[in-house]
C-alpha cells in the first residue's frame, strides 16, 4: 500500500439522549508520505472525530483504519499505543504541556514511555528545541514561555519519537495572527525539510490556502476537495 493513512467506509455512531447519533457516515479518505493537507469544517462536522480515528485515539464503529498499510482494527490496545507513540505526532490547540516541567523535560516525555536513555533523550531534547527556535529555552516551564514559545515547545515534543505523521487539531487557532504565521512557517519547514506528513485541522481559510490539499467536512462526510499545488 502507496499510502501513509487510508480510510475505507470509516463510520463513527455515539449515543445521545438515548439515539444514535451519526457523526461519520463512510469517509474514504487517502493521504499520500509527505503531504501537509488541511481538512476544515463548521463545528460538528466530524473533522476531529476523523482525527481522533486516523490517530489510534478512538476506533470507528465501521470501516478501516491503515497507517502505513497496517489496519489498526487488527491491533490490540498495546499495538495501538505503540502506533499512537511511535509513529504518530500530536500538536493540541492548547498545547497540553506539563506545568511542572521545563520545556525540555516536556520533550524528553514521549521518549521515557518509549524507554529510550536518559542522555539520549536530553540530547534529542535539546537538538529539537534548536529546531524550533527555543534553544535558549530548555529550562523554562511553560508558564515563563508566551503561546508561541509553548506552541513550538508542543511541537518539538511531537516530533521527538521520529513519527512520520503530525496531527494537529485547530492549529493556530489560539494565537495572535503573526504568531501564528510562524509556526505555519516552521511546520511547512519540518514538512520540506524532513518529509514529515501534516493533516491540519481548521477553521481558518487562510490556514488551509497555505496547505497543498483541502478536505471539505460537512454533516459528517467529505463534501468536497482542493488540490492548492495544481494551482500553482
Amino acid at each position: 500500500m502507496d499510502h501513509i493513512i487510508e480510510t475505507v467506509e470509516v463510520t463513527k455512531t455515539y449515543m445521545s439522549g438515548g439515539r444514535p447519533l451519526e457523526v461519520l457516515k463512510g469517509i474514504n479518505l487517502k493521504v499520500e508520505p509527505g503531504e501537509f493537507m488541511a481538512i476544515m469544517g463548521p463545528s460538528g462536522s466530524g473533522k476531529s472525530t476523523l482525527l481522533n480515528m486516523i490517530g489510534a485515539l478512538d476506533r470507528p464503529t465501521s470501516g478501516k483504519v491503515y497507517i502505513n498499510g497496517t489496519d489498526l482494527s487488527h491491533l490490540n490496545d498495546n499495538q495501538i499505543a505503540d502506533v499512537r507513540n511511535t509513529e504518530i505526532g500530536f500538536i493540541f490547540q492548547f498545547f497540553n504541556l506539563i506545568p511542572r516541567m521545563d520545556a525540555q523535560r516536556n520533550i524528553e516525555l514521549p521518549m521515557a514511555i518509549k524507554g529510550i536513555s536518559r542522555g539520549q533523550r536530553k540530547k534529542r531534547a535539546l537538538n529539537l528545541l534548536e529546531l524550533v527556535g527555543l534553544g535558549d529555552r530548555a529550562d523554562h516551564k511553560p508558564s515563563q514561555l508566551s503561546g508561541g514559545e509553548q506552541q513550538r515547545v508542543a511541537i518539538a515534543r511531537s516530533l521527538a519519537n521520529e513519527p512520520n505523521i503530525l496531527l494537529a487539531d485547530e492549529l493556530p487557532g489560539n494565537l495572535d495572527s503573526k504568531t501564528g504565521e510562524e509556526i505555519m512557517i516552521l511546520l511547512r519547514q519540518l514538512n520540506e525539510e524532513e518529509g514529515k506528513t501534516f493533516i491540519l485541522i481548521t477553521h481558518d481559510p487562510q490556514v488551509a490556502q497555505n496547505t497543498d490539499r483541502l478536505v471539505s467536512f460537512k454533516d459528517g462526510i467529505i463534501e468536497g476537495e482542493k488540490n492548492f499545488k495544481d494551482m500553482i
